[in-house]
């Protein structure tokens, strides 16, 4: 938990900015796999994290913006609590910790909200994510759980974003010490993939160093020597001499904030001549792309950037073919790169990806664009200082889309599909890091994790410590 002044600092500037009404906050319930004693691991709710910082279940919190009060709803331990789960702290000296003074149980949550509504006055929520939490609202404010979107709150959204958008130095020093968790996750992998062995028992490696550090995965792990899958969960695959292996993994810091890092690995230890030609596309345009981060740049401009060096350099191999301008403007780049170049990065992975991309990554002037691969960029707006963001490119060859786009004749003035053919077994490459936006420019948060080819083989080859 950060300093108690903190978070009433943060609630102070949430009140100022939504300006009149009530705000309720819901803190997460503990999720049972497969029955109500066997939980997955706990995780609270960020915006009640960032605003509260209490991490256990079962909390709620009403910030009365008129009246300039604040008061977290839950229950004290029980003796059942103490028998099962040792001495504990009450409520009111777990929210003393963050500045809050005023609790109560929560079973009288639902009656102040009530005598709240007969008094005409707004009730400010979030968007829910968990259906609990939908039935949750439609219960307390006894409306149908359909209608609960139709209630929610813009002038809260756009306050919350606002705020959580510009990271703090204490905020930037937990994403470093999840980074630090990151490196050693991504440098582990590297010394100990080799033919023969696993996905998983890579996987399971960094999981459990993640662990050993008293952290908690940021997100499931991606690690695939399918790399043209770009979210590939599956961990079964055995690694053979010439694979390359996308690494899209990360932690949180004990205080939740994430990192987000991908390597590539060549798991025999070196990369092929052809692995090296498309690395280096990739390892170019992240580069580039990192290069242009400021403030005041909008980052869809970045990813447009980053198409047409990728471009450039597929049109140097053979894969692509016509002016580059006209090529991106087709569209023919998402034949290899299929998603965003970024996205935010903080509490959440995708930072704040609960409250609605559109609000987090575009404005009202700012708009999403609705094309195949553009749709896919979950931040276009202009850069702040302060905003933390992945920069990610990466080259896939997905053989049914390349089957499908060339039985379409789709963009054939722009793609050499005979050429493409060859690569159908190629996979996929992808590098990642996390960007502080500056004042002047940017800073690659964390530890120099090994990334140019001469890197990545070093460590490769030298085996685990």
């Amino acid at each position: 938990m950060f300093a108690e002044k903190v978070y009433i600092k943060r609630r102070k500037r949430l009140r100022e900015q939504v300006g009149s009404g009530i705000i309720l906050l819901l803190g997460n319930e503990e999720s049972p796999m497969n029955y109500p004693d066997n939980q997955y691991p706990f995780r609270q709710d960020s915006c009640f994290l960032y605003f509260f910082g209490l991490d256990f279940p079962g909390l709620a919190a009403v910030i009365d913006v008129d009246e300039d009060k604040e008061c977290v709803f839950g229950n004290d331990p029980t003796v059942e609590d103490i028998i099962w789960m040792g001495p504990q702290p009450s409520l009111r000296e777990k929210c003393q910790r963050t500045g809050i003074s005023e609790t109560a149980a929560l079973d009288r949550l639902q009656g102040t909200l009530k005598k709240i509504a007969g008094q005409n006055r707004e009730i400010h929520f979030l968007p829910p994510y968990r259906a609990e939490s939908t039935l949750k609202i439609a219960e307390l404010l006894e409306i149908a759980p359909a209608q609960v979107h139709d209630y929610i709150s813009k002038p809260l959204i756009k306050a919350v974003v606002g705020q959580r958008s510009i990271k703090s130095e204490d905020e930037i020093a937990e994403i470093e010490a999840a980074l630090d968790t990151c490196y050693e996750m991504q440098t582990l992998a590297m010394k100990m993939s080799r033919p023969g062995m696993y996905e998983r028992e890579i996987v399971g490696a960094m999981e459990g160093l993640v662990l050993s550090r008293g952290c908690q995965l940021a997100f499931p792990t991606i690690f695939s020597v399918h790399g043209e899958t770009l979210h590939n969960h599956y961990y079964g695959n055995q690694m053979k001499e010439g694979d390359i292996a996308v690494n899209d993994s990360g932690a949180e810091s004990t205080l939740h904030y994430a990192s987000d890092i991908t390597r590539t690995i060549p798991i025999s230890g070196k990369f092929t001549d052809r692995q090296k030609e498309i690395y280096n596309i990739v390892l170019n345009a992240q580069e580039k792309a990192i290069e242009a981060v400021r403030p005041g740049v909008e980052f869809r401009n970045v990813h447009n950037l980053a198409y047409k060096i990728l471009a450039s350099g597929l049109k140097d191999l053979g894969l692509m073919k016509g002016g580059i301008e006209e090529a991106a403007f087709a569209g023919a780049v998402t034949l290899f790169f299929q998603c965003g170049l970024g996205h935010m990065m903080g509490l959440d992975t995708h930072d704040m990806e609960d409250i609605g991309e559109d609000y987090v990554g575009y404005t009202d002037t700012i708009k999403r664009n609705p094309e195949f691969g553009w749709k896919s960029l979950r931040l276009g707006k202009e850069l702040e200082a302060g905003f933390v963001i992945t920069v990610e490119p990466g080259i896939y060859f997905i053989p049914e889309l390349i089957d499908r786009w060339k039985a379409e004749n789709k963009c054939s003035d722009f793609i050499n599909y005979d050429m493409v053919e060859k690569y159908k077994d190629f996979g996929g490459i992808r590098i990642e890091d996390d960007v502080l936006v500056t004042e002047n420019g940017h800073r690659v948060l964390g530890k120099k994790i090994p990334k140019t080819i001469d890197e990545v083989e070093a460590i490769s080859s030298c085996g685990p410590d």
